[in-house]
């Protein structure tokens, strides 16, 4: 069995779901005021600290690091609950839980006492891996080489959501020898130079930004080989798709609600022959049938963590991980739908006054359109189209 699927095992043992005792508590102030940090760009300093100090960032943690050892269903509930009050914070620990599973399927034990414990302790883990200029998104120039004083980092990565915020950071490189590794490092490491750049239209308090590696000593306890992941078929790149696609099914959710709450204050078109919009036949009609794609990306968010469990408790064979990765390709692609349509029908319930500037009504379709570009749905769809046809397996690179 892997450490995964012993981890899946384990869960009875867990201690109380702060998810399910503690983020209901948090939620409201969180969406007290999210539309204006977003419409200010402020970034979500004081909103993390509560997560983290309500132990909501340390939830897939190992017991014995001091986390709660829940599965990623449970990281994938927190992201969703974040998402529909605040699509721009939920996007944060996406990255965070994702690394953290890196972290666990690589580490030596002295690294992962060293961040498991950090981040038990409230500490923020981002990412460092998307660069400009190479031929696709998966290319690397950034790297760790040899040199008389020891390993040294440079290089340059782009959109690090959560990086403006963070204590930690995983950085993707290339290795000494060539292969991918990943780099776990303090955040305010001598030679890290993180900047606040990031400009979307969507998704405009993610803490992203861009980082800057000079000549960054590196210690070679803190690097591992990243290229492991992918020698054989495993749930990682599933475990960090279902998070994404956690992000699009809370963030429909949250703009089927704000349209509903519109469509209470819009009035009727006046061929309606009704004193209240919401008694409009054709806009319940609308509604509903946007109630039942949010419905469904729910219900394929849910599929996907059953079969992502499922293959880690059977220890992870390549059928239950094919399986794995198809059912959260499907909710993926749903969710980004679910998103996407509901951002954009909330203004049709609402009316006019729902473009007003002051509403910021604006912001759940901006963040869907901006987070679903994350990776395109075609592939998901080209995946899942194989299969059917031909019974080809999704390959095993992560993204699906």
């Amino acid at each position: 069995m892997s450490p995964v699927s012993s981890r899946a095992a384990e869960t009875t043992a867990v201690t109380a779901d702060p998810i399910a005792t503690v983020l209901p508590g948090l939620l409201p102030e969180i969406a007290r005021t999210a539309s204006d940090r977003d419409r200010d760009r402020v970034l979500p300093r004081a909103e993390l600290d509560l997560l983290a100090g309500a132990g909501l960032l340390a939830v897939t943690v190992p017991v014995e690091y001091g986390g709660h050892g829940l599965g990623i269903g449970s990281a994938a509930g927190l992201i969703a609950a974040l998402a529909a009050v605040d699509p721009s914070l939920a996007q944060i620990p996406q990255s965070h839980f994702t690394f953290l599973d890196a972290l666990a399927r690589l580490a030596p034990p002295g690294l992962a006492e060293e961040v498991f414990g950090r981040v038990a302790g409230g500490a923020r883990l981002a990412n460092a891996q998307s660069e400009r200029g190479g031929a696709t998104a998966v290319d690397d120039a950034t790297s760790v080489v040899r040199t008389a004083r020891g390993l040294r980092l440079s290089g340059k990565k782009f959109y690090c959501t959560g990086a403006v915020l963070a204590d930690l950071l995983a950085v993707r490189a290339l290795g000494p020898d060539g292969g991918r590794v990943l780099v776990y490092l303090p955040a305010e490491t001598e030679g890290v130079s993180i900047l606040d750049d990031w400009d979307a239209v969507g998704q405009r308090t993610t803490a992203s930004g861009t980082v800057e590696f000079d000549d960054v000593p590196v210690e070679p306890e803190q690097v591992v080989a990243f290229d492991e992941l992918f020698e054989r078929p495993s749930t990682y790149g599933a475990r960090a798709q279902l998070l994404h696609a956690a992000v699009d099914a809370g963030l429909a959710s949250g703009a089927l609600a704000a349209g509903a709450e519109a469509a209470q204050r819009a009035r009727p078109w006046f061929e309606a022959g009704v004193e209240r919009a919401v008694d409009d036949p054709l806009l319940l009609a609308s509604a509903g049938e946007l109630e039942l794609t949010v419905r469904a990306a729910r219900a394929l968010l849910d599929a996907a963590v059953r079969a992502i469990e499922t293959a880690e408790v059977a220890g992870e064979p390549p059928e239950l991980v094919a399986e794995a990765s198809l059912a959260t390709a499907a909710a993926k692609v749903a969710a980004g739908r679910a998103a996407r349509h509901a951002g954009e029908a909330l203004f049709d319930f609402g009316g006019t006054r729902a473009a007003a500037a002051a509403s910021n009504l604006s912001r759940y379709w901006r963040d869907a359109r901006t987070h679903t570009l994350h990776d395109p749905e075609r592939w998901k769809l080209a995946h899942l189209g194989r299969w059917a046809l031909a019974g080809t397996r999704p390959p095993a690179h992560g993204n699906i």
